[in-house]
């Protein structure tokens, strides 16, 4: 299969500019030296256009942004909510309290002593 595959692109003619069917209306790049400021700016934003067009990454640029807010969100929410820098407490004490009693009373059930037998003392046992 290879050996076919470099038979027939050895055997492919070379591309040959000079004898090109399909010649091509202006010649590229111009020289900006023969052309006005105007048609420069032109071509400039022209080409700029497209360069964005051609290595726009949408899915990359949306995963960057994406990664990028969410390491932002848990580096503030740990800071704020669990980080103890020292044992002279932060400015955020009061919102830590109102997050353990809202979080207690989401995910936790309020505990209940169980429920105790009044112990028999010896008189009763020995009757």
């Amino acid at each position: 299969m290879f050996q076919t595959l470099m038979r027939r692109a050895a055997a492919a003619p070379k591309f040959d500019f000079a004898r090109n069917p399909y010649k091509s209306k202006r010649t590229w790049p111009p020289d900006f030296t023969k052309l006005s400021q105007k048609h420069q700016f032109r071509l400039e934003r022209r080409y700029r256009r497209r360069a964005k067009l051609k290595w726009a990454r949408p899915t990359w640029t949306k995963f960057v942004k994406l990664s990028t807010w969410a390491t932002i969100s848990f580096v503030v929410v740990y800071g704020v909510l669990f980080m103890e820098t020292d044992e002279r407490g932060t400015v955020f004490d009061t919102i830590r309290d109102y997050y353990a009693r809202a979080t207690k009373d989401m995910f936790g059930t309020p505990r209940r002593e169980p429920p105790t037998k009044p112990r028999a003392t010896s008189e009763e046992q020995s009757v």
